[in-house]
């Protein structure tokens, strides 16, 4: 596996997990609203726009925690719906964000990004495995 890989699969380690946490508003309320719990939405929001990606300008991030342009699209939706989820939220704690008027979009903007990811992070594994088992990928093989 090349060092670009590896960074590419560190970076989705942490990103696809908060996109999904994102997508979840039941988990949302459970963790996030839990003091308990050491997961909160700051994380979600450094681990978005300064850890292992921009969502304001995810563009160059394509290759190293983005796999596709559909990605790049759907994480710079993300980040503005995240946005303007904020600009409603005085006191920026996590139960205002829940409440926002634009929590919603917020949501069903990262569930498609998770669905498009997670199917990305599928595909390349399915190639992954059949490339080290010496298998024709399936759509080569119907090809022939």
């Amino acid at each position: 596996m090349s060092a670009d890989a590896r960074r590419l699969a560190n970076f989705r380690v942490h990103l696809v997990p908060a996109v999904l946490a994102l997508a979840n508003p039941p988990w949302q309320r459970a963790v996030w609203l839990d003091p308990s719990t050491f997961e909160n939405l700051d994380h979600i929001f450094h681990t978005l726009f300064d850890d292992f990606c921009d969502a304001d300008e995810p563009e160059r991030y394509l290759g190293m925690s983005l796999r596709t342009e559909e990605e790049v699209a759907l994480m710079r939706e993300l980040g503005a719906a995240l946005n303007s989820a904020a600009d409603e939220v005085p006191n920026d704690t996590d139960a205002e964000y829940l409440q926002a008027a634009a929590w919603p979009e917020v949501v069903a903007v990262a569930g498609r990004l998770a669905q498009v990811m997670v199917g990305n992070d599928m595909g390349e594994l399915a190639a992954l495995h059949e490339s080290e088992a010496g298998v024709q990928p399936a759509n080569q093989a119907r090809n022939e």
